[in-house]
């Protein structure tokens, strides 16, 4: 409990603390009695604590006023530096523009070394344009008319054939990524009226390589080649070319078949996979996963969208190892074989949709991995005889 005292009551509380105390010393065999008051000890105690505060305070004012200073210090010299390489920059700019445009003339020597991959020879029915000529012919007018401009005008030159070549790359891509699908039984332009339908979106920033603002043609066709590429090679991604378990153990086909339980004709949508309970089961593409869950007469499923209307479907699971939202690349455990739903065994049911519709997954399965190897690669695949 607290209580207020009074100054006569602190007074009294100290002289208890510091009572008089009396000390006696013998020397040469007399004794001597010293005393020291309460008072005297009050005041002893008070000097030393008022020194020792004035002390802490000191040091602390000390050690502040040393650590602003040396921050002050460490931001002036931060900024001094930043000011220095900008107006360094700016006096290459300005007084050596020939080192500006050889340092660019290396830059682009490095991008052409990084691709020099990429095939260069122009093909018959490409439509691909060539400025090799044209570029030839403006070198020589600005070097004419402008020395000074020459380096730039070669650096452009070289722009021009980096992106005709990227350009004819991509198109080979794509006809390689196109014959595939097809090989697959699936339309590529379907696949890219459906790619251009995807979630998109972000500020518009123009490339302009003009003055005028305008594009250059050459990169608005490098830009659209690029776009038609990705698109069709993520389809391929996401066609099924992985056993979602062991082809060895298909227990029954796709198509019309006897019923297991009445006996009766029945359309069977999809494969199924004969299989101990818990073993694994495989992402047959690269997706995303769209459901997980119970399906009447399914049992326990897993469903994965692969863009492009493509989906498969995994049934009769024991367990899941996969939720929904989830990425999956081929190949990927999702769950395990069990026997839920509709079934008469342990077993997978895996089914192909597209929009919607089942397809066979056999020969998704049975000829995609050689499709796209070649397609990938650009060689035919090798088989053993």
């Amino acid at each position: 409990m607290d209580k207020n005292f009074t100054a006569g009551e602190w007074v009294s509380r100290l002289r208890t603390w510091f009572p008089d105390r009396e000390f006696f010393m013998r020397s040469q065999g007399q004794v001597r009695f010293i005393k020291v008051s309460s008072k005297l000890q009050m005041t002893a105690a008070a000097l030393v604590t008022g020194a020792l505060l004035a002390w802490a305070i000191s040091m602390a004012a000390m050690g502040w006023s040393q650590y602003r200073a040396q921050a002050d210090r460490s931001s002036l010299l931060q900024r001094e530096a930043k000011v220095a390489k900008s107006e360094e920059r700016v006096a290459q700019y300005r007084g050596n523009l020939g080192a500006v445009t050889e340092d660019l003339s290396k830059r682009q020597k490095f991008i052409e070394d990084m691709v020099s991959a990429l095939p260069d020879d122009a093909k018959a029915g490409e439509t691909v344009s060539d400025s090799s000529t044209e570029a030839g012919k403006t070198i020589q007018k600005v070097s004419a008319l402008i020395p000074e401009a020459a380096a730039l005008a070669r650096i452009e030159a070289q722009q021009l054939v980096f992106v005709e070549r990227l350009t004819r790359y991509a198109d080979r891509r794509s006809a390689r990524a196109a014959k595939a699908i097809r090989k697959l039984g699936l339309d590529p332009n379907v696949m890219l009226r459906s790619s251009n339908r995807d979630a998109m979106g972000g500020p518009f920033e123009a490339l302009s390589t003009g003055s005028d603002g305008a594009i250059d043609p050459r990169f608005e066709r490098l830009g659209l080649s690029l776009a038609r590429m990705s698109a069709l090679e993520r389809g391929l991604d996401g066609v099924p070319q992985v056993m979602p378990a062991n082809i060895d153990n298909i227990s029954s086909g796709f198509g019309y078949r006897s019923d297991p339980f009445n006996g009766h004709a029945a359309m069977h949508a999809g494969l199924d996979f004969k299989g101990q309970i818990g073993a694994p089961i495989h992402a047959a593409a690269k997706g995303k996963v769209s459901f997980v869950g119970r399906r009447s007469g399914y049992g326990n499923v897993v469903e994965i969208r692969h863009g492009n209307g493509l989906l498969t479907r995994y049934a009769h699971m024991s367990k899941f190892a996969a939720r929904v939202g989830q990425p999956v690349d081929a190949g990927d455990v999702i769950g395990a074989i069990g026997s839920t739903g509709r079934s008469t065994g342990p077993h997978l049911h895996f089914e192909v949709r597209i929009n919607d519709r089942a397809v066979n997954p056999r020969p998704f399965l049975e000829i995609a991995p050689d499709v796209l190897k070649e397609a990938r690669s650009g060689a035919s695949p090798q088989r053993s005889e």
